[in-house]
């Protein structure tokens, strides 16, 4: 049904309401509305294209309720697209959630490329533009910030010491310098040179060092780890840095210890701030921003809300010559089939059911199941299963064409809609995207995530009006307003302008508090020796 005449209404609690009333079927063929206010139990909601359905227990909002009899084995539908298999029979009414509905294996048609639709890209002349900072190598920033980079754990308090001497006070003298960030992280020894945990990590650090945000860095180890600056440089060719002298490395055993190491990094950094200084803002076309897209506590109406509008700000960049990258392999199984019809060629298609084959794998090996994915949180906000969560979190993605599919953190070079293969804890899934080029990132929630990543700007979309007014602090936008009214197409319109104005400078939520330093976290396989 459409959304644009859907609102929130008070109701008794028990009687007789119409079903579109207090809840939403989002397709004809769905078994389930989705119930958009707490019902009791004997409320009867009445539909004029079916039977009267009376409320067998109390349901709270975001919540599924059965519309017809179900029998044990049969599949939900949701979207118009299963959700999982009934568990036991299900009564007309009833509320359908983890206690009677699970997952099974069924058969998803991929049809590589089937639903491909062509984007009408805007004319270059024509795209919109915002105030970004244009690098030697022409990429664009939309933060210019400079990074102390980690080579190991093991020096990871020492980065964040040299980062905190570079306080407001010291940075107000240099205007166009957005920060000093330490990227520090739980790795970088304990595993084999050349094996596939220093690969990734090498390949994460080194995306830091040369992204579009970073104006400058320097690199800081211990000096006896697995994870030899020297190595990352030259596997990287990072000596060449970001259009600025090659990259200040310092080893703490070298240096004398922290005390003296923390002197050095100061004294490197004093020494790059009138440099990254120098580079102002100036109009950038649309087209170079690159948006992570992510979810986090999500609820029943993730799907429904906010990554519906942020899909259709996604096709809206992608029009604008711009690119969207999608993540967290885990939270697309189920909805992978419906990505794969849009790859642009079977090539494509195949790579993305290829990555979520290996999380089968993966998971099989680790004695987990890819159902455990839904948290403790998205469950009491209304999801049950991963299919029904990644039904909602694809919808991030819009209607474009998949262009692209890329292994985690590597640098992303195609436009439009692409994927990055990722875990779907979010931390890891963004450091991730970041690494891989994306310089924005937009990230729904339902349950009330307050993440943040610097070096990059972090937009957090509320879902629904209650959560977004409680948590007004830590929310830069609230799509719960198409349940009240308010349609899809103006939200995103919204969104997209308020991308534009953050990619130009404004502070989002999460900055004005100073959140993002810690939620750099690169993707550890889990093997330490």
């Amino acid at each position: 049904m459409s959304l644009s005449n859907v609102s929130w209404v008070d109701i008794p609690s028990s009687g007789r309401v119409a079903l579109d009333q207090v809840a939403i079927r989002l397709h004809p063929v769905d078994e389930v509305a989705i119930a958009k206010t707490p019902l009791q139990a004997g409320t009867v909601l009445e539909s004029s294209s079916s039977d009267a359905v009376t409320i067998r227990q109390f349901i709270p909002a975001g919540h599924k309720i059965a519309l017809r009899a179900l029998a044990a084995g049969e599949p939900v539908r949701r979207y118009g697209q299963v959700i999982g298999f009934t568990t036991a029979a299900i009564a007309p009414g009833e509320h359908i959630h983890s206690h009677n509905l699970g997952v099974a294996d069924f058969e998803r048609d991929y049809a590589f490329g089937v639903d491909v639709t062509p984007v009408a890209v805007v004319a270059e002349s024509e795209r919109r533009t915002f105030n970004g900072y244009l690098r030697p190598d022409g990429r664009v920033g939309t933060r210019n910030m400079i990074a102390v980079i980690s080579t190991v754990n093991c020096s990871a308090h020492t980065s964040r010491e040299i980062a905190r001497a570079f306080t407001d006070e010291i940075l107000a003298e240099y205007p166009n310098v957005d920060g000093v960030v330490a990227l520090a992280h739980q790795s970088g020894c304990g595993n084999r040179i050349g094996g596939e945990d220093y690969a990734l990590l090498q390949r994460t650090l080194a995306g830091m060092a040369v992204h579009a945000n970073v104006g400058a860095y320097i690199l800081v180890g211990l000096g006896c780890e697995t994870n030899q600056i020297a190595d990352l440089i030259r596997n990287y060719s990072l000596d060449a840095g970001n259009g600025l002298k090659p990259p200040p490395s310092l080893n703490i055993q070298d240096e004398g210890g922290i005390r003296k190491t923390v002197q050095a990094g100061v004294g490197a950094i004093r020494e790059l701030l009138p440099e990254v200084n120098r580079v102002a803002r100036s109009p950038q076309p649309v087209s170079e921003l690159i948006v992570a897209l992510q979810c986090g506590g999500s609820d029943g109406w993730s799907g429904v809300t906010a990554n519906p509008a942020l899909g259709l700000a996604v096709d809206e960049l992608v029009r604008q010559g711009g690119t969207g990258v999608l993540a967290e392999t885990p939270e697309i199984y189920g909805a992978e089939h419906l990505l794969t019809r849009r790859a642009i060629s079977e090539a494509v298609g195949q790579k993305l059911v290829e990555k979520v084959r290996w999380w089968e794998d993966h998971a099989r090996k680790h004695r987990m199941e890819i159902d455990n994915n839904p948290s403790v949180g998205n469950k009491v906000g209304g999801l049950t299963t991963i299919f029904e969560k990644s039904l909602g979190a694809v919808a991030k993605g819009g209607n474009t064409p998949l262009t692209a599919v890329y292994d985690y953190a590597e640098r992303i070079t195609e436009r439009g809609l692409v994927f990055m293969d990722s875990p779907g804890y979010d931390p890891v899934s963004a450091t991730g995207q970041v690494a891989g080029g994306s310089n924005l990132i937009v990230f729904t929630t339902g349950r009330g995530s307050v993440f943040g990543f610097k070096p990059v700007p972090s937009i957090k979309v509320a879902t629904n009006s209650e959560m977004y007014r409680r948590m007004e602090d830590d929310m830069d936008l609230n799509a719960g307003e198409v349940l009240e009214g308010k349609t899809l197409e103006a939200v995103a319109s919204e969104l997209f302008e308020l991308m534009i104005r953050v990619a130009s400078g404004e502070q989002t939520k999460s900055e004005a508090q100073g959140v993002g330093e810690s939620e750099f976290n690169p993707w550890n396989l889990g093997g330490t020796l």
